[in-house]
């Protein structure tokens, strides 16, 4: 067993190797129909939240309890869910979002030689062959993002995230980081040293929201539409099927929300 995943993770170097380090033509076709499949599958996907976390987190764990409950509450309310859809908390939150037929539970799998084996709850899968064109897509169709806690890889997709959102390169977009206990020490370290050496604004700061509270997040989730809608709006894209879908989805929420009062 442990000779074949030894085997499995050699086959996929020498892959990778080869794609990347080659001047291959045929590479940059392959990297471009990563783009392009992703493009097609998911651009009519309407309102979305990304959640991130570790691959490892078991299903008696509380944060893999948490992430299928805050996913159920989005879909509940409306929202496709997207996920790197593999195990732990991706599975948790899949799991969530497939409790509601009229969402789509999204999984973005990629090709590993360990752990990312795609979970059984996604309505819409997609496999990538490249780290980076994956990464496109589970940011560039969300209106928010959640970081669960996770490894090497969530905190990539963490720091990209705020990354994203310190450079503008989004905008309107919430970051929310569930686990006060698990990620207190790395914000600390954020305020400590990156702020008070100056590397990072007091704005930046900000960009973070740190919290266990679950109703908070779909409350925020929910008034952040509006800002989404205001500068798609400003830019002139109010012909667009995203733009329609969002607008569309934030007067349905407006009259669940008249019919309860």
């Amino acid at each position: 067993m442990q000779n074949r995943k030894q085997d499995r993770r050699n086959e996929l170097a020498k892959r990778y190797v080869q794609d990347i380090k080659s001047a291959d033509i045929w590479s940059v076709f392959k990297i471009i129909a990563d783009f392009v499949k992703g493009f097609e599958e998911l651009g009519d996907l309407g309102p979305s939240v990304t959640v991130f976390g570790s691959a490892r987190t078991d299903v008696s764990d509380k944060y893999y309890e948490k992430a299928s409950k805050l996913a159920s509450m989005l879909g509940e309310r409306g929202f496709n869910i997207i996920t790197g859809g593999g195990p732990g908390i991706m599975e948790a939150s899949n799991k969530g979002a497939k409790e509601h037929s009229h969402v789509e539970s999204v999984g973005l799998n990629i090709d590993l030689s360990f752990e990312q084996v795609a979970n059984k709850y996604t309505t819409k899968q997609l496999n990538f062959d490249y780290f980076f064109s994956r990464k496109v897509m589970l940011v560039k169709y969300s209106i928010a993002y959640v970081i669960f806690p996770g490894g090497y890889g969530t905190l990539d997709e963490l720091f990209e995230s705020l990354t994203l959102v310190q450079t503008r390169k989004v905008t309107g977009v919430k970051i929310f980081v569930i686990g006060i206990d698990f990620y207190k020490p790395l914000l600390q370290f954020i305020e400590e040293k990156l702020h008070k050496s100056g590397m990072i604004d007091d704005v930046d700061l900000e960009i973070i929201r740190l919290t266990d509270d679950l109703d908070c997040v779909v409350r925020e989730i929910e008034e952040s539409l509006l800002t989404q809608i205001e500068l798609l709006e400003e830019v002139g894209l109010t012909d667009t099927k995203y733009y329609k879908s969002l607008s569309n989805f934030s007067q349905d929420i407006d009259s669940v929300k008249n019919e309860d009062k």
